[in-house]
């Protein structure tokens, strides 16, 4: 299932190519310069902000030539020049395939109040910026801005030591099942003592959210009130031998925080692994 969900999602992206007679789906991977335009190599999202500032552009030019505004469509017009041609600066490797003589020829249109002609050059423009977006989007979205939970390490409040994300991630597994095995044969001990790990192991984790999600409420949403909710009523399910009220909210708990966590993060963290894979 997830690798179906996965396809059409690329599909839908028009990021790739598919060799149908070997049933293949072909990424391509953007230059290595890119990425010291990204965080953490740099402080800020150079790149992506880079992006939104030609979009925002590119706007502003369609508006101000209608509006025949010549004195803020020159404005425009020279801070999109600026932004395009940055992207060589950025990834010399893709300096040749910039149109830069588009953009003096829409400087020109402009000054001579020809609207007709400096939309057929910004449509070119556009093209070619899509161009580009149908080959990289995707990959660059997936390895730049995809959570890199591979380096990643939780420090444990109880040993202080730290452990590798999958590693936390299959003790977490490991606990939730053990709650769910020995509570439903009986071993309640076993059970409860799991439950204190899993509540333990699932603080630890929260304090590496931090990393990406500065937010109390962002955090909160996940492994907030509703979490600990859910386990105070299977600890109570437990201490009453209640093994529907147990299943119920160990359900809830699952699904609420593990299932949600996994839906944001995991698909996106395992495709960057991959694309990233030497």
């Amino acid at each position: 299932m997830i690798r179906l969900l996965l396809a059409l999602a690329l599909v839908a992206s028009h990021s790739l190519s598919v060799a149908e007679e070997e049933n293949t789906v072909t990424l391509q991977l953007p230059p290595a310069s890119l990425e010291k335009w990204y965080r953490p190599a740099n402080k800020r999202d150079v790149w992506l902000h880079t992006m939104f500032r030609l979009r925002r552009e590119m706007q502003a030019v369609s508006e101000y030539a209608a509006l025949e505004d010549k004195a803020r469509l020159q404005k425009w017009l020279a801070r999109l020049e600026k932004d395009y041609l940055s992207i060589g600066e950025m990834v010399p490797e893709w300096k040749d395939e910039l149109e830069d003589g588009l953009l003096g020829k829409m400087q020109a249109a402009a000054q001579a109040g020809d609207a007709g002609a400096l939309a057929r050059l910004q449509e070119k423009l556009g093209k070619s910026c899509q161009s580009c977006h149908a080959e990289y989007k995707l990959t660059a979205a997936l390895r730049y801005r995809a959570p890199d939970f591979a380096s990643v390490k939780v420090e444990s409040e109880e040993t202080m030591e730290e452990e590798d994300y999958s590693r936390v991630m299959s003790r977490l597994s490991l606990l939730l099942n053990r709650v769910k095995i020995a509570g439903e044969d009986g071993r309640q001990k076993a059970a409860v003592d799991a439950l204190d790990q899993l509540e333990t192991r699932l603080a630890d984790l929260g304090t590496s959210c931090i990393a990406c999600h500065k937010e109390e409420s962002t955090r909160e949403s996940i492994l907030g009130a509703a979490a600990k909710a859910s386990l105070a009523e299977v600890r109570k399910g437990l201490e009453a031998g209640d093994q529907k009220r147990q299943g119920r909210y160990l359900g809830e708990f699952a699904v609420g925080v593990c299932a949600d966590c996994h839906a944001i993060h995991r698909l996106q963290s395992d495709m960057r692994g991959m694309l990233s894979a030497d």
